[in-house]
């Protein structure tokens, strides 16, 4: 993703296009009349997204030189949002809820690669605490490559208060901790789904420790003690992909 929003190449282009609310401008290479091209011109036409045509020196500057196969899109700015909005995402879902929940996640490319798993994996939105926790800043958008303009990011003002409000609404939240005595690879996530992950250094906080239905441990058989915040959280969210498939 460039600093001023665009995101290119097929592969990035063809997942904004399943948000279309999300896309400012579609940009293709007006040379570019092969069968990919052509699918995004569909998947636009279908979506109702107006498409542009430049000249490929056109899209080499807007990407920096990146390799952007012939197509940009330029996202909208992903706002944050709060607990309303958080109540409403769940009530028209019409699958199990399967939700990212970042415990004080402070530095921003640790949350820009969270954001970009979590919009791979299908994760419906990302919690964060609003304090202590690193928000939609510039950096953490490039990480994200995009991931940040697509997946909903909803920064709450009490966290230990979210996650009891989701366990009363029916969903199960697995938190992340090294002394835990089961490992993720044995807890059923096939159902509504909250995965809590500690922040950097300190891990989860206490409170947040207590209202977890479960802790869980990501088996270590080298010498380092854990893994970084958004490699685990990888880790988590695709176990959790496999068992939902």
């Amino acid at each position: 993703m460039s600093e001023d929003g665009w995101i290119f190449g097929l592969h990035s282009v063809r997942s904004a296009l399943r948000r279309p609310n999300q896309l400012a401008d579609l940009l293709i290479d007006v040379g570019r009349k092969d069968q990919r091209i052509q699918e995004i011109l569909s998947l636009s036409k279908q979506a109702g997204i107006d498409v542009r045509t430049a000249k490929g020196s056109v899209l080499d500057e807007l990407s920096n030189g990146g390799r952007h196969q012939g197509v940009m899109a330029k996202l909208r700015q992903q706002q944050t949002q709060d607990e309303p909005y958080l109540k409403a995402l769940l009530k028209r879902l019409e699958h199990a809820p399967f939700l990212l929940i970042l415990d004080e996640v402070q530095d921003p490319h640790n949350l820009g690669a969270c954001l970009r798993t979590a919009e791979g994996a299908g994760v419906h939105a990302v919690i964060t605490p609003r304090d202590r926790s690193v928000g939609l800043t510039p950096t953490v958008r490039k990480v994200a490559s995009g991931a940040a303009e697509l997946v909903p990011f909803i920064q709450v003002t009490n966290l230990a208060r979210t996650l009891k409000w989701l366990k009363a609404e029916g969903i199960w939240l697995v938190g992340t901790a090294g002394e835990a005595t089961q490992e993720l690879y044995e807890v059923d996530m096939s159902g509504p789904l909250g995965i809590v992950m500690g922040g950097e250094g300190k891990g989860l906080r206490r409170l947040t420790r207590e209202h977890c239905d479960l802790l869980v441990n990501l088996p270590m058989s080298g010498t380092v003690e854990s893994l970084n915040v958004s490699v685990a959280t990888g880790v988590a969210l695709y176990e959790a992909v496999r068992q939902r498939k």
